[in-house]
């Protein structure tokens, strides 16, 4: 094959000025010592909007800050008003967050389009190019994710106005504060006739690709994930309480935690308990109850969700022999969703046009926006490689070289989309 022509591309948008921006927008955080926490509708979000739109208009688009708070730009193709090809991804963070999670994929797409303008292939395109920085991917603040991604794809649901984060601030109350209007959330939506595929680069979450020494990955599928507020009931008691007489419900969640590991694991699911909270939570009482978050992932919503009828089973068992009782909330639904094969084979002409002859196909065990995307898009992912596969942590890394590569290999892919 022939090599592909690379022309001269613009010192913005180079691995490390890319690097570089990573580096300032972690300065926009809430939490102090160089941590970083930026969540939905809060002064940081404001702070780095405004900071990616100016990039996206040097990079020569159009901008606007749609009525849930997502960042887009625009830069039209060989005609004006052509569907679009949407590259993105997210710009808020977990608590005590990486640098890259998110914001390399919104950084990457800024300068992709800006190569592409810079170079006059834009004005080629069959399809304009749209940059989206979805405002709430994580869900930090309200406890439910993609609020932005399902905005943007027209699938809000007006129930979730109540939720109400830990400053006791409703969502409702907070799109007020930020100064949006609820009522307009509808005007955010967009149809599947606007758009021509959804392309999103984002760190692996993962050490596969590190473990094949590779630095770019295609993505096969995302999970579909399904969360639930667990609450395990007993009885409070004094710590003289004989054990035969207790009803201790730390203990029930305890066997409840540790089988709902054993259950995901035997049937190659993901299931994570990251948060505990114990009741009266006294050092000499016997735990009356106790809540608990269960994620449970898989590449096959039937099986996923197979597994946690078991593991509602498995609950009433446990209960049942200590003389408890359970309950559960469903917080959070998204289906699995497939990476078409038409984007799949443009990122992978991207990856070997970096070198890389037999790209990886990978699929992603953690949710991204692209799912709620796929309601209204064909989606395509690029994974870059991340140092020993950790993410939501403020030890993420990446390198200069693989970040690079992401910018070459998603050029190429996007090249590839128009010649197809």
């Amino acid at each position: 094959m022939a090599a592909v022509e690379v022309p001269e591309v613009p010192a913005t948008t180079t691995a490390e000025t890319l690097l570089a921006r990573c580096e300032e927008l972690a300065t926009h955080s809430s939490l102090p010592d160089g941590l970083i926490e930026r969540v939905y509708l809060s002064k940081e979000h404001a702070e780095v909007n405004a900071i990616a739109a100016e990039w996206m208009r040097a990079a020569g688009m159009s901008t606007w800050q749609d009525a849930a708070g997502n960042l887009c730009g625009r830069l039209e193709g060989a005609t004006p008003g052509l569907p679009a090809l949407l590259l993105g991804s997210h710009l808020d963070t977990v608590p005590s967050a990486g640098k890259y999670d998110g914001i390399l994929g919104v950084l990457t797409a800024i300068a992709v389009v800006e190569r592409l303008h810079a170079s006059g292939r834009a004005a080629t395109l069959p399809f304009a190019v749209e940059v989206v920085a979805f405002a709430d991917e994580e869900g930090t603040r309200f406890g439910r994710a993609l609020l932005g991604s399902r905005a943007y794809a027209g699938t809000w649901d007006d129930a979730w106005w109540e939720l109400r984060g830990e400053d006791g601030v409703t969502l409702r109350e907070a799109f007020v504060e930020w100064g949006l209007d609820p009522s307009t959330i509808g005007d955010a939506a967009r149809k599947r006739s606007d758009f021509v595929g959804y392309l999103e680069a984002h760190i692996e979450q993962g050490p596969y690709l590190e473990d094949e020494n590779k630095a770019l990955g295609i993505v096969s599928s995302i999970a579909g994930a399904r969360r639930f507020l667990v609450t395990v009931i007993g009885r409070a008691g004094h710590s003289g309480t004989p054990y035969e007489r207790r009803r201790d419900a730390l203990a029930g969640a305890a066997d409840a935690i540790i089988a709902i590991e054993r259950i995901a694991r035997s049937a190659q699911l993901i299931a994570t308990v990251g948060h505990l909270e114990v009741f009266p939570d006294a050092v000499n009482v016997i735990p009356g109850k106790v809540e608990f978050s269960l994620d449970l992932r898989g590449e096959y919503d039937s099986e996923r969700d197979r597994i946690w009828t078991v593991i509602q089973d498995m609950l009433s068992d446990i209960c049942r022999q200590r003389r408890l009782r359970w309950e559960s909330v469903e917080t959070h639904s998204a289906p699995a969703a497939v990476c078409s094969a038409r984007l799949r084979g443009v990122i992978a002409e991207g990856i070997r046009s970096t070198g890389d002859r037999r790209p990886m196909s990978l699929f992603s065990k953690a949710g991204h926006d692209a799912m709620a995307i796929a309601e209204i898009a064909e989606i395509g992912m690029l994974f870059v490689r991340c140092e020993g596969g950790v993410s939501h942590n403020p030890e993420e890394r990446v390198t200069a070289s693989d970040v690079a590569a992401t910018i070459d290999a998603f050029e190429q892919a996007v090249l590839a989309l128009a010649r197809s």
